[in-house]
């Protein structure tokens, strides 16, 4: 209903009608009136109504749009900010009383437009606020001009934990799986409930359990839009969700219900069903643009209340600096952004309980507001200096769209990055390319010509083979070039070099030898991944060989290319066994997660040295020589008290070439009791022994490795 304050409350401040839940409630509380709170930003909800608080320096008005339901076009109510109350230094704050959680309202600023210098305030328009905890509805298509963006929805950020909190799993323990929330369930073989939402999600947990990962890294989950400007789907959806709209905010197309605010509740329910499955939950955040896109695009948030604060721009004001390939940078290291962005990794540590977050394009965060890369950058700084991150994990993607390449040297010793040098090394080897013995070495020891030297270790290095920007690993293995053209862009966009191989015929086939080599390759990068020191991560369905019929960009792919198809973990039933023992195995042998890097020297007089190097032979390996084969003795840690063992040596041997290879177990190590564990040329079972009680090597200690394969032998440490 609404309700005059001003018949009640006489005196020099004027209150426009507005909404309220309980009359009684505002004549109980009409003092409080009087007062407002600078801080914190956003919507937030009192006991006696709602404060609205938001930052523009350059503002000459502000006010509060209030709506009744989601289609609606136009405010039942406007609130004006009055200038000389409600405003403190360049924050502007206004109390409704009596005003609830599920309200829903836009900011509307009013301020000089003068694009030659990047002033792009529009009185007309509405504007999502930057804090907004919830979006409900879509774009509304404009009659009149006004882009109508979702509307933001006030928000109670009550919630049952039932007791949860963090994980706090150290990296050396983490197996991270990259996942999409719509496309893990959407198609409808995945037989949930509730396909390509978060309640969906929930209904896969006991897969992820018995797969044995850790660690659940969601692609974008902040909000994003999926309709146009002018309210129009998108010509090419948004499907992975890299088009930030709303930081704070979860996606509310991943909510099962269309309730304002319901996608909060949900969103919190998979939080704390994943933790009560001892995985935890890592975010993949954005902050490096925003949705608003160039010159050209809406002003639906951070261009109506200060553009030249949120944004890098160039010519004067005129254009925007692009090192996101987006359109637009945000400026993260201006005082106001950096708080924006520190505020937010707290709201989705404290009101979410996130485990830790990967930022997209991290190297932007490294850039001053000029577009420079400088040294400690103050936002990468503070993320990896707060207290209340402390327990959780930062991931960098150590490179950005204009250049910046920084893997091995971003910010400081508490940040990962993924580890490109490590996927484009791997799949180099494993293709048979010369002279990738060494850097195949390098890799699989936690790559410390990257991160020693720096003091870090080798769990600053995220290891992976694919991620979801490229192929899957079926399709890395079963296509030499990228196959985008149901993107709409005549197959230009995507990466090219993607150092792939189809090993004879592009794409599926029906040819049993190239069928064959492609489930070696498969396994083979499984079994490297896994054995190497440093943090794996996984994507989703490639456990069983997921394809997205060679596309290496799918984006915008809201369809079965990108959904993953459930019936193909039942055809590769062997391989997720071979994955899921692999897993079993890592967290249960200290010696394949290391959290110092290897030295070449014995852990204990006259024993093995915790790594050796070999030729196939079984001598010496001399680097000099480009050889397509590798043999590495790993030796048992230690027991502790933490890993009380049985605790196994590893005898791992790696053959990348074209032709079978004859190996030799080196005569250092030939002693011990060898079993086979992993034969990637065998057939399921026997291409892995989950209980190590595999055949003994053959007599002689010489074997026979096709190409493109690799056998791991584990021996028990007498200690």
């Amino acid at each position: 209903m609404a309700f005059d304050l001003n018949h009640w409350y006489p005196g020099n401040v004027s209150f426009p009608p507005v909404r309220v839940a309980d009359p009684a409630l505002v004549f109980e509380r009409l003092p409080s009136l009087k007062f407002t709170h600078p801080l914190p930003y956003g919507a937030i909800v009192h006991d006696d109504g709602v404060q609205f608080v938001v930052v523009s320096r350059s503002a000459t008005a502000m006010r509060v749009l209030l709506y009744n339901d989601v289609e609606d076009r136009d405010p039942y109510e406007v609130i004006d900010f009055d200038r000389d109350l409600n405003r403190w230094g360049d924050i502007w704050s206004v109390f409704v009383p009596g005003m609830v959680a599920g309200q829903l309202y836009h900011f509307q600023a009013d301020g000089p437009f003068q694009p030659d210098i990047g002033q792009r305030f529009d009185g007309r328009a509405r504007l999502i606020d930057p804090y907004a905890k919830a979006l409900a509805g879509h774009y509304l298509p404009p009659n009149d001009g006004v882009v109508r963006p979702p509307k933001c929805v006030v928000i109670d950020d009550e919630f049952d934990w039932k007791g949860d909190r963090h994980l706090r799993r150290d990296l050396a323990q983490t197996v991270i799986y990259e996942a999409h929330v719509r496309g893990y369930t959407r198609s409808k073989s995945s037989g949930v409930a509730h396909p390509g939402t978060y309640l969906g999600l929930i209904e896969k947990i006991p897969y992820l359990k018995s797969l044995g990962i850790t660690a659940i890294e969601l692609m974008p989950i902040h909000e994003f839009p999926t309709n146009d400007c002018l309210g129009q789907e998108l010509e090419r959806p948004n499907f992975w969700g890299y088009d930030p709209m709303a930081f704070f905010a979860p996606h509310r197309g991943y909510a099962v219900s269309s309730e304002p605010g319901a996608q909060v509740r949900e969103f919190k329910e998979m939080v704390r069903a994943m933790h009560q499955a001892g995985i935890e939950v890592i975010l993949d955040v954005v902050f490096n643009h925003t949705c608003e896109g160039n010159e050209h695009g809406p002003t639906i948030s951070f261009k109506g209340l200060e553009n030249q604060v949120y944004y890098m721009l160039e010519d004067g004001g005129k254009h925007y600096k692009n090192y996101s390939g987006c359109g637009n940078t945000l400026n993260g290291n201006h005082p106001i952004v950096r708080e924006m962005i520190f505020n937010c990794l707290r709201h989705w540590v404290h009101n979410y309980h996130i485990d830790g977050f990967r930022f997209d394009l991290a190297s932007i965060l490294s850039r001053d507001r000029e577009g420079n890369l400088v040294a400690n950058p103050p936002v990468v700084e503070s993320i990896a200096e707060d207290p209340l991150l402390a327990d959780t994990k930062i991931i960098a993607e150590a490179w950005d769209a204009a250049g910046g390449y920084q893997v091995g040297t971003f910010g400081c010793l508490r940040w990962a990055e993924w580890n490109g040098r490590y996927r484009d090394d791997v799949r180099k080897f494993w293709r048979g390319d010369p002279g990738m013995t060494g850097p195949l070495a390098t890799r699989l020891t936690g790559s410390s010509d990257l991160y020693q030297a720096g003091g870090r270790r080798p769990l600053n290095s995220i290891n992976f083979i694919t991620s979801h920007d490229g192929f899957t690993l079926h399709d890395l293995v079963s296509y030499n070039e990228k196959h985008n053209e149901a993107n709409g862009e005549g197959n230009r966009d995507g990466e090219n070099n993607n150092n792939s191989c189809n090993y004879g015929v592009e794409g599926p086939t029906r040819r049993h030898e190239v069928n064959a080599v492609r489930y070696r390759q498969v396994r083979n990068f499984f079994a490297t991944l896994l054995l190497s020191q440093g943090v794996p991560m996984i994507v989703a369905g490639d456990e069983f060989r997921r394809t997205q019929r060679g596309n290496n960009n799918a984006y915008c792919q809201d369809n079965p290319i990108s959904w993953v198809d459930w019936k193909s973990q039942r055809r590769n039933s062997g391989l997720v066994r071979f994955v899921r023992s692999l897993i079993a195995f890592r967290k249960s042998q200290p010696s394949v997660r290391q959290t110092n890097f290897l030295t070449g020297r014995p852990l204990r007089p006259g024993g093995l040295a915790d790594v050796s190097w070999f030729a196939a032979d079984g001598g010496p390996i001399d680097w000099s020589v480009s050889s397509s084969s590798l043999v590495c003795v790993l030796a048992a840690a230690p027991l502790s008290i933490s890993a009380p063992g049985p605790h196994y040596h590893l005898l791992m041997c790696f053959h990348g070439g074209a032709h079978e290879q004859e190996f030799a177990i080196p005569n250092a190590v030939s002693g011990l009791p060898w079993q086979l564990f992993i034969n990637t040329a065998a057939k399921p079972p026997g291409d892995i022994y989950p209980s190590l009680d595999g055949p003994e090597p053959p007599l002689r200690n010489r074997f026979l490795l096709q190409s493109h394969s690799m056998v791991c032998y584990v021996a028990p440490d007498e200690q």
